[in-house]
């Protein structure tokens, strides 16, 4: 689904969006707003960068980023459920990743995305990618996955109805 066809439908069925993003750095919020209507569902966006402003602004907890580290699907979790709170959205979006081209390691290379979707003060479908490509391009794909994701659940919100 395009993300015009995405938004539009988002806002036909009164739903809402909020957006904590660390990798793609706002690149998920822009898409959102690039189509017009958008401010109908879209509550709000972070840029949640920093550990700090993990914890400060979704309530990731330390021992979580201490423990799995900011890139894991521990942390896309929180951080989805945690703008889905704090937003009182109907959806939260989250993506944290190494967009590179430094940052990798072994056991977290470069283009290691996880993204998330909390549809419920419970429920959060997180999916972990491995995306190609410079800098630009990782953050732009991990983009276009985490808005796929969000169509993905409106359908499983929609069966739960």
């Amino acid at each position: 689904m395009d993300t015009a066809a995405l938004i539009n439908e988002l806002c036909s069925n009164h739903y809402t969006v909020a957006t904590a993003e660390s990798c793609t750095g706002g690149l998920i919020a822009s898409s959102i707003v690039d189509v017009s209507g958008a401010s109908d569902c879209f509550n709000e966006g972070y840029v949640t960068y920093s550990n700090q402003a993990k914890m400060k602004n979704l309530g990731v907890s330390a021992d979580t980023l201490k423990s799995v580290g900011a890139v894991s699907r521990e942390t896309a979790t929180e951080m989805a459920l945690g703008v889905r709170r704090v937003a009182n959205a109907t959806f939260g979006l989250s993506s944290t990743g190494i967009a590179g081209p430094t940052g990798g390691t072994k056991l977290k290379p470069v283009g290691l995305v996880y993204i998330g979707c909390a549809y419920s003060d419970n429920d959060c479908i997180v999916k972990e990618l491995h995306l190609n490509g410079d800098r630009s391009q990782v953050r732009a794909a991990a983009a276009k996955e985490a808005l796929n994701l969000l169509a993905e659940c409106m359908d499983k919100l929609k069966v739960m109805a």
